[in-house]
């Protein structure tokens, strides 16, 4: 699988709140990031994709860049009350994701999503 088939599988298989088939994605040491104030490691990212999948009313790619081992995406998260924005960088190497940043938009997120990354 080609590291751009692997993004577009990752995207599709988040935000339908598929999370088996997300999680089959990422390599078992894969390297998880975010800006929000609560560790992570793969288990509480997929558990936060989880709480926003099901949350929110939609969840749009607003922008992506593709690069030979990996993509860059902008995600609005569109929730009942407001919007909400997400960036995520993905490294992708042998068909799997081995690295995974999320930046969240902070302020947004703890308003229109209350709670979602408390444990």
């Amino acid at each position: 699988m080609s590291a751009m088939d692997v993004v577009d599988f990752w995207i599709r298989s988040w935000t339908s709140d598929d999370l088996p088939a997300a999680r089959r994605l990422l390599t078992a040491d894969v390297e998880a990031e975010w800006n929000l104030d609560a560790p992570v490691d793969d288990e509480e990212l997929l558990q936060v994709l989880h709480r926003i999948a099901a949350f929110a009313d939609r969840v749009e790619v607003i922008a992506r860049t593709d690069a030979i081992d990996g993509a860059a995406l902008v995600y609005d998260l569109i929730a009942p009350f407001g919007t909400a924005r997400l960036v995520e960088f993905l490294a992708v190497a042998d068909g799997s994701i081995n690295e995974i940043r999320h930046v969240y938009d902070v302020t947004a997120v703890d308003r229109f999503f209350p709670g979602l990354y408390d444990n």
